[in-house]
């Protein structure tokens, strides 16, 4: 009888030592990949020091585009949709999409190094209206 009680044991402790670890695997998979995708305006209200990666969408002001001529390195504003007037620098290295241009509506992923300064790592453009079935 005591040789079946100490085999349930074993069953029960392997059963909890698997739901254990599947449990952290589980935390730790969703808390690392975990980004916010915000608005420019959501960013701002947010702070720049609450946010460690994120996806920011927004359009690229006709002001500010500062590109670097012997490098892949650029620099330009990117405003809120909905309000022009709120605008967070972004600064990406990389390769630039051919449909990059102000007034052009991009989603730049990375993380914000500064007060009011976005460090991207991929930068994407929104297809213009005119590739869109009608």
């Amino acid at each position: 009888m005591a040789k079946h009680t100490s085999s349930k044991s074993v069953y029960i402790l392997a059963f909890l030592l698997l739901g254990a670890g599947l449990g952290y695997l589980l935390y730790s998979g969703l808390h690392s990949n975990s980004l916010y995708f915000l608005h420019v305006q959501e960013a701002i209200a947010k702070g720049t020091s609450n946010i460690d990666k994120a996806r920011l969408f927004g359009k690229v002001s006709p002001q500010g585009m500062e590109k670097a001529e012997e490098s892949t390195s650029l620099r330009f504003q990117l405003a809120d949709k909905e309000n022009p007037s709120q605008t967070i620098w972004v600064r990406y290295q990389g390769a630039v999409p051919d449909t990059f241009q102000a007034g052009s509506e991009v989603i730049v992923e990375g993380r914000m190094s500064g007060e009011q300064e976005f460090t991207a790592h991929t930068l994407m453009t929104k297809c213009p209206s005119k590739y869109t079935n009608r």
